[in-house]
């Protein structure tokens, strides 16, 4: 039987466990990068012209309103615009999808 006090010490176990997760992300942002192929589909997804598909998704990715969180091998950086996928081992952004 998991207490109150229980329940209390895994919440913030594991919002610490995001904290920890996120800064490890944001701390290693300068590996971020993509493929040819990633960096059109990039460009398509979120409607790009002219702006680099990489520079525009860590801009996005150091916004404060972000929730960054790891899923297995997959980070997601999700606002209320965009979600971004990234490879938690190589960093690279597999794609990124406006949220509609």
């Amino acid at each position: 039987m998991v207490t109150d006090i229980h329940k209390e010490t895994l919440v913030i176990k594991n919002k610490s466990l995001i904290m920890e997760e996120s800064c490890e992300l944001l701390n290693n942002i300068d590996k971020i990068h993509t493929t040819l192929l990633g960096y059109e589909r990039i460009k398509k997804n979120l409607g790009l012209k002219k702006t680099d598909p990489v520079r525009c998704c860590i801009d996005i990715i150091k916004d404060n309103n972000l929730n960054i969180y790891r899923k297995g091998k997959n980070w997601y950086c999700k606002n209320r615009k965009t979600v971004i996928t990234i490879n938690a081992s190589s960093y690279t952004i597999i794609t990124a999808h406006s949220v509609k």
